[in-house]
């Protein structure tokens, strides 16, 4: 094959000529899957949408959790040269309409247990729909298990090309609809050699757990590219992936990795027996979607004596570009620039900043999106030359390390000095009643005013008093301005499927808050 060709799934095409057939590929609660048995499954998969008509380039949508299912849909897509694009398992009949629509697609691979609900508005949407199990008597629906057991043999891989698209990955929609990511089949090999394989230095001996889902670009590369690509064995975990659980996964599987977010870093040494669990098969663990605060980054260490390492990707970017090393790490920081990979600030005028100082974060790196699909207006904002737009606001150290500041348009200007609210929120989660945090900035009188939405760990209650405290508590740590003039307590905070805050929703409620007519007595 040249240099041009590349197909992802040929990834297990290599590793079964280098003899691992056997290995075990998958441990799920369905079972062990080898690299032979998905193998086969790919190959049938591939071969059954090929007879339903499925071509080249065209999409299938992957409304499934993390199981074996996934793997053979993704793959079974992949081998004919057609475009699997996962989507959140838990979309709504109304999302997964625009979802088909949007992406033009044939076929939907889907859970039996949304059968019933999503079928309708995939058959309205001219989408052919298989099931992942038979779902009743209709004698007209399609299920893998029929699918693979009728379409059983070997199937070539088409020999895409390099800058033939891949996959598509629907954005969380932090600021608004969901937009479609178009990624390369080029775009595998940077994530898998830079940051698997240079940060993280991954063998086929490592065993993989992630809590983030594989419709998730951290997900994905966490569960499916990294450990195919090095010959490893992913432990799939379906379902909500509760703190309890998660720990008991790892005393039954013995991940070597494990992947994670700060919300379940933060919950797992609080949850009951989490100081007696054994964690003696984990080597590392990696932390990313939002930043880590370096007091849970703490508590995990004194708890387990096990190094997370933070870093900052995106859906984009495919996976994470910035991070915190093994030899070079600062609790707190989204660490430096993933070997592969340029970083560089810009401030509001476009000029790039040199040395220690904040600004707008650009990154460049081979697994930077094509486009967003149907968004041409936005994909020429972000792609700017061989640079990617993040929106995001980082500061530089001296050392060269980046701190998360903020969205670009989240940052607050107050009194005339400019307000990160990453800073107030981290300090705010310090606090022992604090379970979560976040800052926005409102309008009261014509100024700009910062208002903290607070919610309590169990037990705790919220009062003026307390809100009194933790105006203090942040007047006490920060600079003299950067404290919350409004503290709201609350049950929780909005956040897309992958758990980072929406505080554009938040604005918006208290701008319609200020809007609404005054109610008038009657």
């Amino acid at each position: 094959m040249t240099t041009d060709r590349f197909n992802l799934s040929t990834l297990i095409d290599h590793h079964l000529d280098t003899g691992l057939s056997n290995k075990a590929a998958l441990h799920s609660p369905h079972g062990t899957v080898s690299y032979g048995e998905l193998y086969r499954s790919m190959c049938a998969m591939g071969r059954a949408l090929r007879a339903l008509g499925i071509q080249r380039e065209q999409r299938v949508l992957l409304v499934l959790d993390d199981t074996p299912a996934f793997f053979t849909a993704f793959l079974g897509a992949s081998r004919i040269g057609a475009i699997p694009v996962p989507i959140n398992y838990q979309t709504s009949p109304e999302r997964i309409c625009f979802y088909a629509q949007d992406s033009y697609a044939q076929a939907a691979v889907i859970e039996a247990d949304r059968y019933e609900e999503l079928t309708p508005a995939l058959q309205e949407a001219g989408v052919m729909v298989i099931s992942t199990e038979p779902t009743g008597p209709d004698e007209g629906t399609l299920h893998m298990r029929d699918l693979i057991h009728s379409h059983e043999g070997e199937l070539g891989a088409v020999p895409t090309h390099t800058e033939d698209p891949a996959l598509w990955l629907y954005s969380s929609g932090s600021t608004g609809q969901p937009k479609a990511v178009v990624h390369l089949q080029q775009d595998i090999t940077p994530v898998c050699r830079h940051y698997a394989g240079d940060v993280l230095g991954l063998t086929q001996d490592d065993v993989h757990l992630s809590t983030t889902k594989l419709f998730h670009a951290y997900g994905l590369g966490n569960s499916l590219l990294f450990p195919l690509w090095f010959g490893g064995t992913s432990v799939l975990l379906p379902g909500f992936p509760a703190p309890h659980l998660v720990l008991e996964t790892i005393e039954r599987a013995r991940p070597t990795l494990l992947f994670s977010v700060p919300a379940l870093y933060n919950a797992m040494p609080r949850s009951p027996g989490a100081g007696s669990r054994d964690m003696s098969s984990v080597r590392l663990c990696v932390s990313a979607a939002e930043t880590l605060p370096a007091h849970v980054w703490e508590r995990w260490h004194e708890v387990y004596g096990l190094t997370i390492l933070d870093g900052v990707g995106s859906t984009e970017m495919l996976h994470i570009y910035c991070s915190n090393t093994e030899r070079s790490l600062r609790p707190g920081s989204s660490g430096q620039a993933v070997p592969g990979y340029q970083i560089k600030l810009v401030d509001p005028d476009g000029g790039d900043m040199a040395g220690a100082d904040s600004g707008e974060m650009f990154v460049r790196g081979g697994s930077m999106l094509a486009q967003y699909w149907h968004r041409a207006d936005q994909t020429r904002s972000v792609l700017q030359g061989n640079w990617y737009r993040t929106g995001d606001r980082y500061r530089r150290d001296e050392d060269g390390f980046y701190w998360y500041e903020g969205r670009v348009d989240d940052m607050m200007k107050v009194s005339g000095l400019w307000v990160a609210p990453a800073a107030i929120e981290t300090v705010l989660q310090q606090h022992p009643d604090v379970a979560q945090a976040a800052v926005v900035g409102v309008e009261t009188d014509r100024l700009t005013r910062i208002k903290a939405f607070v919610v309590l760990r169990d037990g705790c209650q919220g009062n003026d008093a307390l809100a009194r405290y933790l105006r203090q508590w942040c007047k006490d740590r920060l600079a003299s301005h950067q404290f919350p003039h409004l503290v709201e307590f609350a049950a929780d905070l909005p956040k897309t499927s992958t758990g980072k805050v929406r505080r554009f929703a938040l604005r918006a409620q208290e701008t319609a808050k200020r809007d609404a007519p005054a109610a008038h007595a009657v």
